[in-house]
């Protein structure tokens, strides 16, 4: 299979689990949910779901569970929305990009840097 093609069912799926999780797991979840990205395999038959959780590590980890456990119905309304071959079984992992961004840019204000870079103070 294309790699454009496997790009855009990466893009499709993304998008439609972004919807699926806003009717499904945000109300239960009580936070923000977001699809950051879909990884699927050549053959259709997987694909890994990253998901980024606004909160904690306890909150990430509580809703990745309730992800999990809501796993089935999830599939059965994304392969209702989506028409493929083979609607890929999914597996959920935690993003915790955004986390790790915060905790360097609180490192880089502790240390004093400023966030836009210094001006030149000469007057020419």
């Amino acid at each position: 299979m294309s790699n454009t093609r496997i790009t855009r069912v990466n893009e499709l799926l993304r998008r439609e689990l972004g919807n699926v999780f806003q009717m499904l797991v945000c109300p239960e979840a009580e936070t923000l949910v977001t699809v950051t990205g879909v990884d699927t395999a050549p053959n259709l038959r997987n694909a890994t779901v990253y998901v980024s959780v606004y909160g904690d590590e306890s909150t990430g980890e509580r809703v990745l569970d309730l992800i999990t456990k809501k796993r089935g119905a999830i599939q059965a309304m994304l392969a209702s929305k989506v028409i493929l071959k083979y609607t890929p079984i999914l597996h959920f992992k935690l993003d915790r990009t955004a986390a790790k961004a915060d905790r360097v840019m609180s490192i880089i204000s502790e240390l004093g840097f400023d966030s836009e870079p210094n001006k030149d103070k000469r007057n020419d």
